[in-house]
């Protein structure tokens, strides 16, 4: 066999491996869609009145085919609930994939980095004092609130690490010294807060999918439909990234303008959801984790993964919620944290063993 010859043999098999390997993260992200439409449908199933799935596909599809009251229950009631807990759970799995690809580090998300706990003093501020940072914006007083303390919260983050001679480990550090200051923060507020204000505080920390409505979810949606179209188009970039700031840099990309146009769209992506749902930890930490073991680095197919991982915890989350008791719903974030919490110690004692 000639040296040309034994080429084309080698590109040939190269060119089979790889369609291979594609073949196999697309059947990897059918098979996580299959398991969000199931944890979703189960969502819709279970409450105070539980429906079989049939009931609620039907409802769905051909709502007059059911009675009144089963198609008031699912549209109105639960539907809102079960998308939101799909919308807010692929946001916030998207921004932890984009925070741990641009700071290089695995422990990176929107609630180990202070962006959740900004968010939660921001909406305390209106719960407990009235106060708008926005004065102009009273009727949506504490999403804003919320939405700009987390927004200012991750653009400090991203101005700290772009400090001369500051690590990765360092931001990391930071964002836990930003958790710990918000957090006291919070907590002198709730010092000096009324009976009435103090319970609705504790309620929006502990995070609740119940107040959703077709406005916040209409909201939230347009800023994943705005975010992910733009993450795609970075998504060779970024891939490159994860090979190291030199390597990229070789490859032409501004390596600055890249993480700085990633951390805001990350910020939007973490803050909105966050501002209407409360504080969800975990979630951005566990989803990428979990699509990186699957279906590896490549962007094309790590960003869609994380999204549909993130989306199917955060609604089984929400099932388990409505299952534990019945007749009574869990705040969403204790269910998050007793999945994450475990998680999150494997990574740390993993990471102690090797390299990330």
């Amino acid at each position: 066999m000639t040296g040309a010859a034994a080429e084309a043999v080698r590109e040939n098999g190269a060119r089979s491996s790889y369609r291979a390997l594609n073949a196999r993260r697309r059947m990897i992200l059918a098979g996580l869609f299959l398991l969000l439409l199931l944890s979703f449908i189960a969502d819709l199933m279970i409450g105070p009145a539980r429906y079989a799935a049939s009931d609620v596909v039907r409802a769905l599809v051909m709502p007059d085919s059911v009675p009144v009251a089963v198609r008031v229950v699912i549209w109105d009631i639960r539907l809102p609930v079960a998308l939101m807990a799909v919308v807010t759970g692929a946001s916030l799995a998207m921004a932890g994939a984009q925070m741990q690809t641009i700071l290089n580090n695995p422990l990176a998300s929107p609630f180990t980095l202070g962006i959740s706990a900004a968010a939660s003093f921001g909406a305390a501020l209106a719960l407990v004092f009235g106060v708008a940072i926005l004065p102009f914006a009273v009727d949506y007083i504490v999403p804003l609130n919320a939405f700009i303390a987390a927004m200012g919260a991750a653009m400090l983050i991203h101005v700290l690490s772009q400090s001369r001679g500051v690590t990765t480990e360092t931001v990391i550090l930071l964002g836990i010294a930003l958790v710990f200051t918000f957090n006291a923060l919070l907590a002198l507020l709730q010092f000096f807060a009324s009976e009435q204000a103090l319970g609705a505080v504790v309620f929006w920390m502990m995070g609740s999918l119940t107040k959703a409505s077709w406005h916040k979810l209409a909201i939230t949606s347009a800023v994943v439909v705005l975010c992910v179209p733009l993450f795609m188009r970075r998504a060779w970039a970024l891939t490159t990234l994860r090979l190291g700031d030199e390597k990229a840099a070789s490859f032409g990309i501004d390596v600055r303008r890249l993480r700085l146009e990633i951390m805001l769209l990350v910020s939007l992506l973490a803050a909105v959801p966050v501002s209407f749902v409360g504080t969800i930890g975990f979630i951005g930490l566990v989803g990428p984790h979990i699509a990186r073991m699957v279906i590896g680095e490549d962007q094309r197919f790590f960003l869609p993964a994380s999204a549909l991982a993130g989306a199917a915890i955060l609604s089984a989350s929400s099932v388990v919620s409505k299952s534990l008791i019945p007749g009574l719903i869990f705040p969403i974030s204790i269910v998050t944290a007793l999945i994450g919490v475990p998680f999150f110690f494997s990574l740390i004692l993993t990471n102690r063993k090797r390299s990330w």
